[in-house]
């Protein structure tokens, strides 16, 4: 079976440019426990899957990057081939939650 060619965008870095998938994979709690969100991102990355999606308030955070990790240490890809996009959630759009919500959401 071929692979996909997924549509990217370019972005600017500190380096030049990098190309984002457009698509990505969500990780809204649609996975019904941790172990099968981890697993799930693992083998979407084996699948050819680079650019995934989360949020604080999905509770995916963790789960996702335990298996972005994994993914990384057995080889599968490396952290400049994966990107991860998250959310501020509206609770925490107050000037004075901001910087906090962000620093959470990266742990």
């Amino acid at each position: 079976m071929a692979a996909v060619k997924v549509p990217t965008v370019v972005l600017p870095n500190a380096s030049g440019e990098v190309s984002m998938p457009v698509i990505g994979m969500g990780s809204a709690p649609d996975f019904t426990c941790k172990k099968d969100a981890k697993e799930a991102i693992v083998e979407a990355v084996r699948q050819g899957y680079r650019h995934f999606d989360t949020a604080t308030a999905y509770g995916s955070e963790q789960a996702l990057g335990e298996a972005l990790k994994e993914a990384i240490q057995v080889g599968l890809v490396t952290r400049q081939d994966l990107f991860v996009t998250s959310k501020l959630w509206v609770t925490h759009n107050l000037p004075h939650l901001v910087l906090p919500a962000l620093r959470k959401s990266l742990q």
